[in-house]
Parts: C-alpha cells; structure tokens; sequence
C-alpha cells in the first residue's frame, strides 16, 4: 500500500488504524486498580504515621547515617574496583602460580557469605589478639599493635564489603578483557606494545563498554549491601533508625524513612549509571538520547509521532511550442 493517496493534485497521506488490543486494555486496567489500591492504603492507613516520617526524614542522626552509607559505598566499590581489576589481570597471565593464588581468592570470597566475613574481621582479635610487623620466617620484629585498636568497626565493615565486592568485580572485568578481538592484542603486539601498554591503551578502553554497566548494577547493590553492617553497631543509614526506633517504638515510620533515602540516592545513581553508560555507547539510542528523557521514556513508552510524508511530485508545466501560440 502506498503511503500516500492522489486526489486529483493533492496528495493526502494515509492514516493506519492500528488492530484492536482488548487485552492489553484489560491488562492497563488491572495495573491501574492496584496502583490505586497501593495508593488507597498509604493516605487512609494511619499506622503509617506519615507525620512521623517527615519528622525524622531530615533529622540530623539519619542524615549522618546516609553520609556513612555512602562513604561505605564509594570506599568499598574504590577498593573492590581496584583490587578487582589487579585480580582479572592476574587471573589472565601465563604464570600458573599467580594465576592459581588469584583463582584461589575468587573461589573463597565468592563462596562464603558476605556476613560471615563481616562477623569474621570484627572478631579477629579472637584470633589474633596482636598484630605484628617484621621480617617473615624470622624472630625480627620491628613492632605491634592490639587488634581491636586496628580493627575498629569502620574498619570491619571497609575490609569485608571491600575484599568480597573485589571477587565479583575480577570476574566483570575478566567478562570485559575477553570481550576484545584478539585481533588488537595481535595488532598491538605487532608495533611493539609491552603487555602492560597494550591493557591499559588497547584493551581497557574497549572493555570498558561490556564492563561499566555491571559495575553501575553493583554499586547500586553496594549502597544497599551497607545495611548489612548494622549487625557490627556500624550507625549507618538503617542501624540510624534502628537506634531511633529503639527509644520511640515507631518501628514502621523509621523503616520508611530508611527505604525513601536508599530509594532517591539509588535514583541518582541510576541516571548517573545511564550517562556513563551513554558516554561509552558506540551508536545507538544511549548515545545520544538524555538519560532522564530515555528512563522516562520506558517508564511511559512515549514515542514520537510520525511526521506524514511529503510529496516530491510535482505537476508539470504546459511548455508553449515554438512559432506557434500554445
């Protein structure tokens, strides 16, 4: 069928009618008598105690627990990032000994559960109730520290949120290393690249596209991972409104005002995951649409309208024939 219809010299375009969807309809329907059910339940339900929640959104003990939910965040992906990078790389060489030590690493971390190793490095003095520095093998000992007044809770928390984050990050990292044609460490190897030039400027870059969105995934992750060290009397963001709710026994308002703060700051780093993420994009929607217009986008399935074709044919003018009159 033609886009267009000719009317005598016009040209009108042709408008399609899209098939029927009762389906779909019936499924709008029902989504949207939840949503006003949820919404229903949250403005007539008095135990929610909304009065409550504004009250403590902004006080000044759960805002000092947000500011070391997110220093715990940055911190640990940091380490676990960097640690995690160094881990793929030994993980891809040809020494089998290094590459055993850090398949070794991964295998452990990943294998036992985050809060055992947080519950493990707050009780190291446990196990060693001194902490000594020297030469190894040897009686030289150049000095020693208690353990608790190195591993502090703080300290607990960074060790067992950074090291465990690192595991899962060698193995994105490793994903993204793979990911590069072997072609260019070929073509790099050929001008006389070393090993270490050609990871950082060949391989690194181009891996970062496969690399940064799980990454972004596992950030978001860490930030809420952070409630786990509330089992150490770590006063961040949840063990905040644990400490409240202990004194007022409003339980429920303290966990909401808790679940909004994680629910903005994951917000934010969503739209910040989705700009780097455009950064990196080779072609494609995510390379030039806005972050906040491409989620709100999916969020509402908004698309353009067509514009109507235009008309390039034109009707031909009458040329008077020569020595005559036309």
């Amino acid at each position: 069928m033609s886009d267009v219809q000719q009317a005598g010299d016009t040209f009108v375009p042709l408008r399609a009618r899209s098939r029927p969807k009762p389906l779909s309809w019936v499924a709008t329907v029902v989504v949207l008598v939840i949503a006003a059910m949820i919404v229903q339940a949250l403005v007539t339900n008095p135990h929610f105690e909304w009065a409550v929640v504004g009250k403590y959104f902004l006080s000044s003990s759960i805002v000092g627990g947000l500011w070391r939910t997110i220093e715990l965040t940055v911190f640990a992906m940091v380490g676990g990032v960097l640690l995690g990078t160094l881990l793929a790389v030994m993980r891809g060489t040809s020494n089998p000994a290094v590459s055993a030590a850090a398949g070794c690493y991964i295998w452990f971390f990943r294998g036992t559960p985050l809060l055992v190793q947080l519950i493990f490095w707050f009780n190291l003095s446990s196990l060693y109730p001194t902490l000594r520095y020297g030469v190894p093998f040897t009686p030289m000992v150049f000095g020693e520290v208690t353990t608790n007044s190195v591993i502090s809770p703080y300290t607990a928390a960074l060790l067992g949120l950074g090291l465990n984050q690192a595991a899962y990050t060698a193995e994105i990292v490793r994903a993204g290393i793979l990911s590069v044609p072997h072609g260019q460490l070929d073509a790099a190897a050929s001008i006389g690249m070393t090993r270490l030039m050609t990871m950082r400027r060949v391989v690194l870059p181009q891996a970062m596209r496969v690399i940064i969105p799980p990454i972004g995934n596992e950030t978001i992750g860490m930030l809420k991972t952070t409630s786990v060290v509330s089992v150490l009397a770590m006063p961040e963001l949840l063990y905040s409104a644990q400490l409240v709710y202990s004194r007022t026994y409003q339980i429920i308002p303290l966990l909401i005002v808790a679940s909004l703060w994680y629910l903005l700051v994951t917000t934010v780093l969503t739209i910040v995951q989705t700009q780097i993420e455009r950064h990196y994009a080779l072609r494609g929607p995510a390379a030039t649409e806005d972050p906040v217009l491409a989620l709100l986008r999916r969020a509402f399935r908004v698309h353009a309208r067509p514009t109507p074709p235009v008309s390039t044919v034109t009707t031909p003018t009458p040329v008077p024939a020569q020595g005559g009159t036309p």
